[in-house]
């Protein structure tokens, strides 16, 4: 007799990269950013008064919702934050997909199948073309319909205006268009501003990437009131108080110190396209990247050795053993001066086309 219900022993669960307990390793292998928060996250997290640590935090993360809201210039009742973006996506998955067919790209946020095996979706993907971008044409055979734009794990941004129809094709459904902007912050460009015509169009973002706090563990999301309602709804179904009054007060700092997130932001995205370039002129096959990562042809079949080189050398990639995913590797912008290690490596190990 099996203790375990039917749906704890079907699931694959999420696999996520390797976090090692060896710090001398250059980690580049989850896409963590590699400067600290903010110096406002520390002091607003210092000032959390101890006493208030007995009572529950605000369920609705108010003052953070507020902060985001200002500055994503939407109104605070069109964000919802939760215990990561993860748990968003999940909150998300069980809103608007539960018993649904949902459609995405078949090279994606590898969290998307396992949500829809946990809150019964029917899981369909369109394979990306040849050059790793997204098929909007065969996207809009289905709905409801999510996308990671960025990309992940290719990087590749999808223009607006591709956005926008999906967004278009949705409403025309009765459906939500799902954009998880975990690396938005990286980009030229965001589908924010489709908030203003779409009310089917729900945005998640993270703390992880841009501002540093993947140890706080702070997403949200913009949508609708509407969405944004339903959102609670399962919230308070599953966790009425996922953030704590720690989380929301370094979340709130973190995010309303606009300049020291762009500067930290503006220093990856060149030391990002400084390796492209190196890569790209010595032959070496690199996707345009609109995040904090690259994605690299590292081998013509399998670029499993090339990780394991590379971990020889003390630094940590990630490899994804999907057949089409196999001859590349992802590369997590470091900072400069792991960056011009980890570049020398790459033009060491690499093959060249």
């Amino acid at each position: 007799m099996a203790y375990e219900s039917d749906l704890a022993l079907r699931l694959t669960p999420y696999v996520a990269g390797e976090q090692p307990k060896n710090v001398k390793l250059i980690k580049i292998n989850t896409n963590e950013n590699p400067y600290p928060p903010s110096p406002r996250v520390a002091e607003a997290i210092a000032a959390v008064a101890q006493d208030s640590l007995r009572l529950y935090p605000d369920m609705e993360a108010s003052a953070l919702c507020e902060a985001i809201a200002r500055v994503n210039g939407v109104a605070p009742e069109c964000v919802f934050c939760g215990n990561g973006s993860d748990e968003v996506l999940a909150f998300a998955f069980a809103a608007f997909f539960s018993g649904k067919k949902l459609v995405a790209p078949d090279v994606t946020y590898s969290f998307y199948p396992v949500y829809s095996d946990l809150f019964g979706v029917d899981y369909q993907t369109v394979p990306l073309k040849a050059d790793f971008t997204v098929d909007v044409e065969g996207l809009m055979q289905g709905c409801p319909i999510a996308l990671a734009n960025p990309n992940a794990p290719t990087g590749i941004l999808l223009a607006q205006g591709e956005v926008r129809k999906l967004a278009a094709h949705a409403k025309a459904h009765d459906a939500v268009l799902l954009v998880d902007e975990a690396y938005a912050a990286f980009a030229s460009e965001t589908a924010v501003r489709l908030l203003e015509e779409y009310d089917n169009v729900l945005i998640t973002r993270t703390f992880s990437k841009s501002h540093a706090l993947a140890g706080m563990r702070i997403g949200y999301v913009i949508g609708s009131p509407r969405l944004i309602a339903a959102m609670r709804r399962i919230r308070d179904s599953f966790n009425s108080y996922p953030l704590d009054r720690l989380a929301q007060a370094a979340g709130k700092a973190a995010i309303l110190d606009t300049a020291y997130t762009e500067d930290r932001v503006h220093q990856i995205c060149r030391d990002r396209d400084a390796c492209r370039d190196r890569l790209k002129d010595a032959g070496i096959t690199v996707l345009p990247s609109a995040t904090n990562f690259l994605f690299v042809k590292a081998d013509a079949e399998d670029a499993a050795p090339v990780q394991l080189a590379l971990r020889q050398e003390g630094i940590l990639v990630r490899h994804f053993k999907a057949p089409r995913l196999k001859p590349w590797l992802r590369v997590t912008v470091g900072t400069t001066e792991d960056m011009a290690i980890v570049t020398e490596k790459l033009l060491k190990y690499c093959k060249t086309e």
